[in-house]
């Protein structure tokens, strides 16, 4: 009798175990429709933006026999550095390292046709930014970086980390806006309409700073000429709107 019981009970769980499954079921396919009656679409946008920054970068590059000799030399164009940006009305906190490394100097002998390994080399790689309402002074960042015998890289107009964010709220909306048309539009022709937003995936923000200078330098040998067509290029070329972009992809119910 016992053992009928314990039957009987287990059937009577498995039922409603069963029961509340399908019911769950149910409630899921009601709550989230099939992805037939549905459509996925793609917004886009781009918009324009004004740089409000330009960034001056500066390369000290040296060599030793050691790691410390390198360093050490690489510190004494360092501070002449800081010297010039002083005497031409800067603070030494305007000079931002981006970097700082030190490597052995590996390369490869053509005639011994096998890689070789000489000294070191140490790399500090600096920023000087400054609003782009004070583009008179990147000609005294160049003329600072030439006299401390260092390289100017490369110029940049950018974006502020404020205007950065702005601009991508900006572009993002107008884009989800794009979205929502493309889909109302879509549905109208079937003679449906838009239900609920059930996905949405983004891209990235389109951005990236605007370069108006390059060295073209490659043999880590400084020429004066490069400093000079650096300052034509950043005095010169003044910034302009540029565009930027951003997508997103949408998946709304139609009903």
């Amino acid at each position: 009798m016992g053992k009928n019981n314990a039957i009987v009970i287990t059937s009577i769980i498995a039922g409603v175990v069963l029961i509340i499954a399908l019911l769950a079921l149910s409630t899921f396919n009601s709550v989230v429709p099939s992805s037939k009656n549905s459509v996925t679409v793609q917004g886009s946008s781009t918009i324009k933006a004004m740089p409000d920054l330009v960034s001056v970068y500066i390369t000290i590059k040296t060599n030793g026999t050691t790691s410390a000799e390198a360093t050490s030399e690489n510190t004494k164009i360092y501070d002449k550095l800081v010297e010039e940006m002083v005497i031409a009305g800067f603070n030494k906190n305007d000079l931002k390292t981006e970097s700082f490394s030190v490597y052995e100097h590996t390369y490869w002998d053509y005639k011994e046709k096998k890689s070789k390994t000489e000294g070191y080399i140490a790399n500090h790689y600096i920023r000087v930014e400054l609003t782009s309402d004070n583009m008179n002074k990147v000609s005294k960042v160049v003329d600072a970086a030439v006299k401390a015998k260092t390289e100017i890289s490369y110029i940049n107009f950018e974006l502020s980390p404020e205007s950065q964010k702005r601009y991508k709220a900006q572009a993002l909306k107008e884009a989800s806006e794009d979205a929502t048309i493309k889909a109302e539009s879509i549905a109208s022709g079937f003679n449906k309409k838009v239900g609920k937003l059930l996905s949405v995936e983004t891209s990235d923000f389109g951005y990236s700073p605007w370069n108006v200078y390059a060295s073209r330098n490659t043999d880590g040998v400084y020429m004066e000429e490069m400093a000079k067509e650096a300052t034509q290029s950043a005095t010169t070329i003044q910034p302009g709107e540029e565009k930027i972009s951003a997508s997103v992809y949408a998946t709304f119910q139609i009903k």
